[in-house]
């Protein structure tokens, strides 16, 4: 049976296929919605997140606070033994036993009769060590105990804190960090399509033979290996450069920093408001927590505002024709940008820094200079639509006669293509990208025939 010819117009509609969750594989290559992936990593980050930060509160107000008020506000005072037993009770790995005293007591004008040795009431396993504390009960003596000022009905004859009320908090606080670890990093690479597997198969398959970019390298002492930046295939052009900005860190720092300071100052301040809600005010500990709540909420305000920049400014990819590169030759340049912006300017530089580290005195320093920056594209007033990024490609040419890359234990000198962004509304960016500069053959300064 003849099939209909392609590309026929008219005749009988096709659908568009179904959106893809799940991708597909084809050889090197997957097809399907990698924002679906992403939408759902960032989804069980911020699961485990919640989680984490309900779990921190549940742990917070059912043992760390309450074990912190028996030792801080739980008030003095005597009662009378009038009896002890041994509790006992069965346990997975045979019987526990607990202390328990019938201790009797009187709080403005009232008697308190109640069972109790301790707040938590934890039984143990040896018997001998119970039986030991309830022998230094002796009924009808006077023992000193400590009673809830908001509850005097609950009454403790211990203080004391135990270790793993405190150990717990690491529990939720895995959480927390996996977490906000996963939010952040979906974030940043929202967006990123690398495919390194089929590029590399496109590259091979178009490489030729005797190609002089693909021959041997010299080896030249103290000049790095471009290794480093040609472990990554473009897309468009043969190499896509990796990016040194450490946004990722400060979103990670700054996470954990929010994280720790706030959930400090939270603990104190459940104290402090637990404090006003029995009518027994902490104005010293109130006064106290004053400006760490100030610092805590600006330390959330810049943690917030950094996460809407790395959402809003998206990723900035910077892809090469060539690597390494050599004084005087030029090569092409692919430059993407995505995100939801509008850019009053994208400029794309080639710089060349020096750093020396020397020693003054006893103290290390390390000085900078950057001894060139040469425009290589600008372009002004316009916009970036989600999901469409901005593309551009350019001419890159190294300044003949120009320093090679040098690395040495005290003196170093670096080249990078910059790509600047001033963003409508938002604060400037500067994204870096290393590539390495080799002498020119034979010590000669012109250029290289290819």
């Amino acid at each position: 049976m003849s099939q209909p010819p392609r590309g026929r117009r008219g005749g009988r509609m096709s659908l568009a296929r179904n959106f893809r969750i799940v991708p597909k594989k084809r050889g090197n290559r997957s097809t399907g919605s990698k924002v679906w992936g992403k939408a759902i990593e960032c989804a069980l980050s911020a699961a485990a997140l919640v989680a984490g930060a309900v779990a921190l509160v549940v742990v917070l107000l059912k043992v760390v606070i309450p074990e912190w008020r028996v030792n801080h506000q739980f008030v003095e005072h005597t009662c009378v033994v009038l009896q002890t037993r041994l509790a006992r009770q069965e346990g997975a790995d045979g019987a526990l036993y607990r202390p328990e005293a019938r201790i009797q007591y009187e709080v403005d004008g009232e008697t308190y009769v109640t069972w109790t040795y301790s707040l938590r009431g934890r039984y143990a396993a040896s018997r001998a060590e119970v039986e030991k504390i309830l022998q230094s009960l002796e009924p009808g003596e006077q023992y000193t105990c400590w009673y809830d000022p908001a509850d005097p009905s609950v009454a403790v004859l211990v203080q004391t804190y135990s270790w793993w009320s405190w150990l717990t908090l690491a529990i939720p606080g895995s959480f927390i960090l996996i977490g906000i670890g996963g939010v952040v990093h979906s974030l940043i690479t929202w967006g990123k399509s690398a495919e390194r597997q089929a590029a590399l198969a496109q590259r091979a398959a178009h490489a030729a033979p005797l190609d002089p970019a693909r021959r041997p390298l010299p080896d030249f002492p103290h000049v790095p290996k471009p290794a480093s930046v040609t472990d990554s295939p473009g897309t468009t052009l043969a190499y896509r450069l990796p990016s040194v900005t450490a946004s990722g860190w400060k979103l990670f720092g700054g996470a954990v920093a929010c994280l720790g300071w706030n959930g400090i100052v939270a603990l104190f301040a459940c104290v402090a408001i637990s404090g006003f809600l029995e009518g027994r005010p902490d104005w010293l500990l109130t006064a106290l927590l004053i400006p760490f709540l100030v610092v805590g909420g600006g330390i959330i305000v810049y943690f917030l505002r950094y996460v809407l920049v790395a959402s809003a400014i998206g990723p900035t990819l910077v892809e090469i024709s060539e690597q390494p590169l050599y004084p005087g030759n030029h090569y092409e340049l692919f430059v993407s940008q995505t995100g939801r912006l509008r850019m009053k300017s994208l400029e794309v530089v080639l710089a060349c820094e020096e750093q020396a580290t020397f020693r003054q005195g006893t103290n290390t320093r390390r000085e900078s200079l950057r001894v060139l920056e040469q425009p290589v594209y600008r372009r002004e007033q316009f916009d970036v639509r989600h999901g469409v990024p901005f593309e551009a490609r350019c001419l890159l040419e190294v300044p003949a006669g120009a320093m090679h890359s040098f690395k040495s234990e005290h003196n170093e000198i670096g080249w990078k293509i910059m790509v600047k962004g001033e963003v409508d509304g938002w604060p400037s960016f500067t994204r870096s990208f290393p590539v390495i500069v080799y002498p020119p053959p034979n010590g000669s300064n012109g250029k290289i025939k290819r």
